[in-house]
């Protein structure tokens, strides 16, 4: 990952009308360039990156269904983790370098190459704790994105070279401990996985100490914006997909039909809370983007575990879960409310005026989880609340306009 650390860095060289040269300079982009979006590459990496999270959330739903939620869960944040911060270690670089040629192009694809592999093994690594396919793949996408590092590095004069070849290095160090996963025993892993994880985060803050990359707040926002609208899309997919064979093989549309209202809503308003403020202002000015970059990990791993909990609670309801009604109605409400808390933390509370606008998002994820007892309408009624604290919140930020305190924002 690129450091979210504010910083001034060197344009890079105006685009040319015309067609691109196959090869050129990776040297760093601008951070106050105009209309900055995401490119069709980066879409598609997103998309294939999904494809593993889709894997990692079956693997869940089938062990929390197999009574199995403990050992489900913590696979499910080691194989999450290994997505997620490939994921963002390649965003932020792109923010800053993407010059769209050729062998940029190519290696970027192998990165993607590299996730499918890792989505390959991921039912290994749960059912029989196999990680040989995981670590590899992750093998390619790191080698792959330390090979970008080096190439800006080759491109830059110091102090940026020094700061791209640290980031090389600590990648390839950091890829080195990964693969203690294969050796050691069962029962190690797990504080192998805690060292790599605080290593692993470390690496932004050594490489960036003396010169920071030039990512750029709208374009980051949007990576992020983007990424989440494609694991919530993963959500509903995996949702719909359960409620149809549930009411194809067991006839249960009547048992069926809170569930999916219910986590309809839930998506929805997921979608309206997270959107509802400019995040990318905060970026530019905040010195806390460390924290907002790295915690997005809650808010990714959440969102996908929503719908992995959406299809424990069908398969609960139609007789095909070993578990009992309180579980399945945890597995939606606890992933829930622990979105509503990431991005309320994130960024959410830095747009909102006082008490009352402070505490809707909160008060909304204690009421989501209060809805874990309520039985079959468990997931309808953490829709409805969730619903209602998107309403509350357009409510106070319309009372707030009126008022003539700033500018409205439809929000919750």
């Amino acid at each position: 990952m690129s450091s979210p650390t504010p910083a001034s860095a060197p344009s890079g060289p105006p685009e040319a009308p015309g067609v691109r040269p196959p090869l050129s300079r990776l040297t760093a982009r601008g951070r106050h360039e105009s209309h900055r979006a995401a490119t069709p590459l980066e879409l598609f990496f997103d998309l294939c990156f999904v494809v593993a999270v889709a894997q990692a959330g079956a693997q869940l739903v089938h062990s929390v269904a197999e009574s199995h939620a403990g050992e489900g869960v913590l696979n499910y944040a080691m194989v999450f983790f290994a997505i997620w911060w490939a994921w963002m270690n390649f965003t932020w670089f792109a923010s800053a370098y993407d010059n769209d040629d050729v062998l940029y192009r190519i290696v970027t694809l192998v990165q993607i190459a590299g996730v499918l592999v890792l989505a390959a093994g991921v039912s290994r690594a749960f059912e029989d704790h196999d990680w040989t396919a995981v670590v590899l793949g992750y093998v390619i996408m790191r080698v792959a994105m330390a090979a970008q590092w080096l190439r800006a590095a080759r491109s830059a004069g110091p102090p940026e070279n020094t700061m791209a070849l640290r980031y090389a290095g600590g990648v390839l160090v950091c890829q080195l401990g990964w693969l203690g996963l294969l050796f050691l025993p069962e029962g190690g892993r797990g504080w192998l996985f805690l060292g790599m994880v605080v290593l692993e985060l470390c690496v932004p803050v050594f490489a960036e100490r003396k010169h920071t990359s030039s990512w750029h707040p709208h374009h980051i926002a949007e990576r992020y914006g983007l990424f989440t609208i494609i694991v919530l899309g993963e959500t509903i997919a995996a949702a719909t997909v359960a409620v149809k064979s549930g009411i194809e093989e067991n006839d249960a549309l009547g048992e069926l039909l809170p569930i999916a209202a219910g986590g309809l809503l839930i998506v929805f308003a997921a979608w309206w809370i997270y959107f509802v403020v400019p995040v990318h202002g905060y970026l530019r000015s905040s010195r806390q983007s460390f924290l907002w970059g790295y915690g997005h990990y809650l808010v990714f791993a959440s969102a996908a575990a929503i719908g992995a909990g959406l299809e424990v609670a069908v398969e609960q309801s139609v007789g095909k879960a070993h578990i009992s009604q309180l579980a399945a109605s945890a597995a939606v409400t606890l992933p829930t409310a622990l979105f509503l808390l990431a991005v309320w933390a994130l960024h959410a509370r830095h747009f909102k005026v006082g008490l009352a606008e402070q505490m809707v998002l909160p008060t909304a994820a204690l009421l989501v989880i209060c809805c874990t007892f309520l039985g079959d309408v468990a997931v309808l009624v953490a829709g409805i609340v969730l619903a209602l604290a998107v309403a509350v919140g357009v409510a106070l930020t319309a009372r707030r306009s009126v008022h003539g305190r700033e500018p409205a924002t439809p929000g919750a």
